[in-house]
């Protein structure tokens, strides 16, 4: 019998964007995308659905009734491209993936017993989709509509509470996109498999929704007071034909949800990354041979790679032994790079380590990641910018010391000039389910900062890696290269109190400000911290020996919140 696995993400647009989000886990967010008359809520979370807030409505209609509401863009693109990744990691499953909308169709045939049975395949599934930080609802069924509706509709029988789909658009319980609460049961089982007879007894009580047929038509059909299959079956074929045809046709839904009309599934197409192979006559056991074989392979794989206008971040070469082990060193690149000689020289010191033991009998080269990368002429006239060789020397120092000890600067959300910026892996990795860096509570913990950080004025490309340089625009005065993790106490001595500084001492130190230009005031952000936060007023000042400080005074008299203002050293020039 045909086995069907239907794997639903009711939470997949808010869990996601919950894995990269600063916000309190208690926070009432909504996500929204654009609709014909404004914003309209797309997923919600737990907080939110708990005050009134649902998807499908509009965010002015939901902010009337909340007016506490926070509304985030919603990324509707990333999610279909995060389920299309899925459906190749689901390729562990069966070899038949196909994508439905916000979750999978699988036809799993003849592959239960590999995993214990049905119980285990679907155990395995949902233990699985967990580990990604996901929730999935699974229906195994003889066909894929049955399964589908399944998996949507039909209450778990191992959850012993929650609100099915149905429910959930009556009003009747959670939002079908709420973010669930830690260890909620959210495990959705259904396994009809004795015959027609099992498969009808679970279909009979699902609403007329689960046909997958239009609003229009579902609405129509319960007006008649046909609101479940088992009601649209008990009807005559011939009457229901008459009265629903071309896309309302309800006896179509119903044959290919019964198993009376084929619904064949349509695999993900299936592009197998770039990769060159080499077989061996003999076992080779000279510690040379994956160097050797490294030269054949990359003229090879970096063909593909120019055929497909793809460039590689990742590459892996496998080292085939005789007795059957592997032995795998990949590399990272920060920019996608074909250039043979660059990958070859990253990739040496790899293969040479490679260890052949009993002898390698094959290699293979792979491009384990890629990306789009078109021909391309830095200039003409001028002189080329050097992205590519320090990306290069980035690689070069990957390789040598490892991903952990190579960092560059990364642009914050913050206009307060040490939350502005922080310290992030010089080589990404690709990542399932996309995030978005590092999170505002390492950057205030200053994990994997140094003495000195790098302003960035502008949010880095992946080819803007040249130093920044410095910005002056209006109203501002210019910043500094260096600027201190913390900003240091110093005394100060000034005419007046909100009037330019006239002497300052730092570490011990007497400096006599020679020049001096501000202030440029920097209001805190009452968003995130406490009311009682002072302002700042920065200077840029010069002092005797032509050394450039910039120096902030925290606070105005008679601003309530404190004593006198402080003084600090923040940066330095040159």
């Amino acid at each position: 019998m045909r086995r069907v696995c239907s794997i639903w993400l009711p939470h997949l647009a808010i869990e996601r964007w919950a894995r990269s989000s600063d916000c309190a886990p208690d926070a009432p967010v909504v996500l929204t995308v654009e609709g014909t008359h404004g914003p309209v809520v797309h997923a919600v979370t737990d907080a939110a659905a708990g005050r009134v807030a649902r998807a499908g409505a509009r965010l002015t209609d939901a902010r009337a009734l909340d007016p506490g509401l926070i509304a985030v863009p919603a990324d509707p693109e990333g999610d279909a491209l995060v389920v299309r990744r899925l459906a190749r990691w689901a390729g562990r499953w069966s070899p038949l993936v196909e994508v439905d909308g916000d979750g999978l169709r699988l036809d799993v045939t003849g592959v239960a017993h590999l995993f214990g049975g049905e119980e285990g395949l679907v155990g395995d599934v949902e233990a699985r989709f967990a580990a990604l930080g996901l929730t999935a609802h699974v229906a195994l069924a003889p066909t894929a509509a049955a399964a589908w509706a399944l998996a949507h509709y039909s209450p778990s029988p191992l959850c012993g509470g929650g609100s099915t789909r149905a429910q959930r658009e009556r009003g009747e319980g959670a939002n079908d996109r709420t973010l669930p609460l830690p260890g909620a049961a959210a495990r959705r089982l259904s396994l009809p498999r004795g015959g027609g007879r099992d498969l009808l007894e679970q279909l009979t009580p699902l609403p007329a929704a689960a046909l997958r047929l239009d609003a229009e038509t579902v609405r129509t059909l319960e007006r008649l007071g046909l609101k479940t299959i088992g009601a649209l079956i008990s009807v005559p074929r011939l009457a229901l034909a008459r009265r629903f045809r071309g896309a309302e046709d309800v006896v179509d839904a119903l044959d290919r949800m019964l198993g009376r009309k084929l619904e064949p599934l349509t695999a993900v197409p299936a592009e197998l990354p770039p990769w060159a192979r080499l077989r061996l006559e003999e076992p080779a056991i000279h510690p040379e041979a994956a160097l050797q074989a490294l030269e054949r392979l990359i003229p090879e794989i970096v063909r593909q790679l120019q055929e497909r206008h793809l460039g590689a971040r990742r590459l892996s070469l496998h080292g085939f032994r005789v007795d059957g082990s592997i032995a795998v060193a990949s590399v990272a690149t920060t920019i996608p790079s074909r250039e043979p000689k660059h990958l070859q020289r990253l990739l040496a010191d790899k293969a040479a380590a490679l260890d052949p033991e009993f002898g390698f009998d094959g290699f293979a080269l792979q491009a384990d990641w890629t990306e789009e990368l078109g021909a391309a002429q830095e200039s003409l006239v001028e002189e080329p910018s050097g992205t590519s060789e320090i990306a290069r020397l980035i690689d070069r120092l990957t390789v040598k010391l490892g991903t952990r000890r190579v960092h560059r600067p990364q642009p914050c959300e913050s206009h307060l000039p040490e939350l502005a910026s922080g310290w992030v892996g010089a080589v990404f990795s690709p990542s399932l389910l996309c995030g978005r860096g590092a999170t505002r509570a390492k950057r205030e913990r200053g994990e994997g900062a140094t003495s000195t950080r790098t302003l960035l004025p502008h949010p880095p490309t992946a080819a803007q890696w040249a130093p920044p340089s410095p910005v002056k625009g209006e109203g501002l005065l210019q910043r500094p290269h260096r600027l201190l993790d913390h900003p240091e106490s110093i005394d100060v001595i000034y005419a007046t109190p909100e009037g330019m500084p006239r002497r300052f001492v730092w570490r011990r130190a007497v400096h006599d400000i020679a020049r001096a230009e501000g202030p440029e005031r920097i209001a805190p952000e009452w968003w995130r911290q406490p009311s009682s936060t002072r302002l700042r007023d920065y200077y840029r000042v010069e002092d005797g020996e032509g050394r450039r400080y910039w120096i902030y005074r925290e606070g105005v008299v008679g601003d309530g919140r404190g004593g006198a203002p402080g003084w600090f050293i923040h940066g330095l020039f040159g």
